[in-house]
Order: C-alpha cells, then sequence, then structure tokens
C-alpha cells in the first residue's frame, strides 16, 4: 500500500530538517517546527511518511509523559530524549528528530479550570532552554561539556495559542498550520481505498460529498465497511465461543472475504457516521447532568458576598487557613 505524501506538507519538513544540521554562517534557525491544525488531519501520519521517505530516525514522545507524580520528571525525560537523538544521529550516521505528539495537550492551557502545575512550567522551560542551546543539554546532576549534535524537534498540536507565549515565538518555534486542501484528500483518501479498487472518480465523489470531514473519517469509514462481515461471523461462530475462536484457536485466524466498497455503499456508512456526531454535539448531556452548568446563577458576586449555591439556596463562606509548625492546617 502506497501512501499519499503532501508536497507542500513534504517540503515544509524537509527544508526545516534539512536547515537544522547545516551550518549556515550567521544565520539562527529556529530548533522547533510546530505543526498545527484540526484534529484528524494526519498530522503525525504525514510525519511518519516523511522520516520513511528521507530515511530519518525519530524518537517519540507524547502528551500523556509531559505530566508525571513527580516534580522535573517530564523536563529530564525531554533532555534525556533529545540526548538520545543526538547519540543515534551520531552512531548511524543519519538525521534524526525528536518528535512530541499533542503537545498543546500535555503543556497548554485550555480555560481557568486546567491545572497549571510545576511540570507543566518546567515542560516550558526545557524546551525553551534546549531552543536556545541544542547543543548544551545537560541531564539534572551532570555534566558533560562535549557538543551534542544538533536535533531538531517536530511538535505537533491543534491550538498552539494554549502554549506558553516565549516558547512559540518565531526564534524558537517555526509554525506550520495543516490543512489538507481538496487534491490533497483525494490523494490521501485515494492511498487508503487503494487495495479496494475504487475509481479515481468515486474517490473525488467520496471526498467531495465529505468535504468537510478529517482525513481519519475516511480510515474509520473503511474500517466500518467490514461491520457486516464481523457481526456475521460472530453470529456463525457463537458469542459463547467467539472468544476462544479469535484469540486461542488452532484453526489459525479467521478470515473474511472483500466487502462491498461500492461508492453507493460508503456513502451510506458515512452519513450514519456524520448522524453520530451530531448526536454528540448536540446532546449536551452534561449540562442535564450538571447542574453548576446548567444554572447561570452559580456565580462569584461582584461584590465579595459569598457565592449562592444552587442546589441548596444556602451562601457558602470560604474560609483561608494557614499551617503551623506540625503542618496541621487551621483555619483564621
Amino acid at each position: 500500500m502506497s501512501y499519499y505524501i503532501s508536497p507542500s506538507f513534504l517540503d515544509k519538513l524537509a527544508v526545516h530538517i534539512t536547515k537544522n544540521f547545516l551550518e549556515l554562517p550567521g544565520v539562527r534557525v529556529p530548533l522547533i517546527l510546530g505543526i498545527h491544525g484540526r484534529k484528524g488531519e494526519g498530522k503525525s501520519f504525514q510525519c511518519e511518511l516523511v522520516f520513511e521517505r528521507m530515511g530519518i530516525e525519530a524518537v517519540h514522545m507524547s502528551a500523556g509523559e509531559l505530566e508525571s507524580p513527580d516534580a522535573g520528571d517530564p523536563g529530564r525525560l525531554i533532555r534525556l530524549r533529545y540526548r538520545e537523538a543526538s547519540e543515534l544521529s551520531k552512531v548511524r550516521g543519519k538525521m534524526c528528530v525528536l518528535m512530541i505528539n499533542d503537545l498543546d495537550a500535555g503543556a497548554g492551557r485550555f480555560d481557568r479550570g486546567t491545572q497549571y502545575t510545576v511540570n507543566t512550567q518546567l515542560v516550558n522551560g526545557t524546551l525553551m532552554n534546549i531552543a536556545d542551546n541544542p547543543t548544551d543539554v545537560q541531564l539534572p546532576g551532570s555534566y558533560d561539556s562535549t557538543p551534542l549534535q544538533r536535533i531538531p524537534i517536530i511538535v505537533t498540536g491543534n491550538d498552539f495559542s494554549t502554549l506558553y507565549a516565549p516558547l512559540i515565538r518565531d526564534g524558537r518555534m517555526e509554525k506550520f498550520f495543516w490543512e489538507p486542501n481538496r487534491e490533497d484528500k483525494i490523494g490521501i483518501v485515494g492511498g487508503i481505498f487503494e487495495p479496494d479498487g475504487l475509481p479515481k472518480r468515486d474517490i473525488e465523489k467520496l471526498v467531495d460529498t465529505f468535504l468537510n470531514q478529517p482525513v481519519d473519517f475516511f480510515s474509520a469509514l473503511r474500517s466500518r465497511i467490514y461491520d457486516e462481515q464481523i457481526r456475521a461471523f460472530i453470529h456463525s461462530t457463537g458469542f459463547e465461543k467467539v472468544s476462544l475462536r479469535v484469540v486461542n484457536s488452532t484453526e489459525g485466524a479467521p478470515t473474511f472475504a472483500k466487502p462491498n466498497f461500492q461508492l453507493p455503499r460508503l456513502i451510506e456508512y458515512g452519513n450514519l457516521m456524520v448522524k453520530e456526531q451530531k448526536r454528540v454535539e448536540n446532546s449536551g448531556l452534561v449540562r442535564e447532568y450538571n447542574q453548576v452548568l446548567s444554572d447561570k446563577s452559580f456565580s462569584i458576586p461582584n461584590n465579595g458576598d459569598p457565592p449562592t449555591h444552587p442546589l441548596t439556596c444556602t451562601k457558602t463562606r470560604i474560609y483561608p487557613f494557614y499551617y503551623t509548625r506540625n503542618n496541621k492546617p487551621r483555619s483564621y
């Protein structure tokens, strides 16, 4: 299966990565490339395709690794992974990158309810420090005077406005907004349905029918087509025996015939998926279940009076407290 790589995406990554491995006199090159855009548009997958085509080794991190019960661990992990990528480039003699997926989910601040921890501050500070000194990245508690190989950092996310502003300034991070156009989507969707022999005119019709849907919608649509065969397999095997047949069977893995990938069938399933999306958007059950969100009267007055709780209609005053020498809280 040959997947489509957007020419603009390939050009941006190739230029940024190559430029970071060149010594350009008097030119300050941003170390970080931030790829942002709508959810499900294939940012991370396009990066993987570019890495494979250019023969680049990638050391990966995710947003889930940017928080820890222990203060300082995520910042140390970023430094460790960066040094690993630098050593990998030196040993294998090829370009390497450090890739952090969904940076805004781990280090961004979306609203007042987002908890801003010490680790969030340290992650921002660590990335800024590496961007300013890419050849001098030290681990806590140790020092190595040997300069490191400069390693470009690729980060993905949906909304970089939630990140710390000094981190995303132009001198540290180059921004690239990924929004595939119609031609890009036709190429990507054509790669998804290539094994199924779907004609190009049907690909174009399918993309135009669901033009506002992200790229992963079409990948999920292809998976949805197999539901009928899997449902028939479950009923023929029996609900009681399907686990043993699939996981611990001496008959080998079950095989399925090629399903119906005709355009009308794809559009039918696509419309069903769109209906499910609209049900999620329009349900709004969180306001029905959470009285605080449904009752706009629950707010802190400007005159300093304690707020009125919508359930009890009583005023609740919050008193400050201080800690004594034995760390037991006492109210004023």
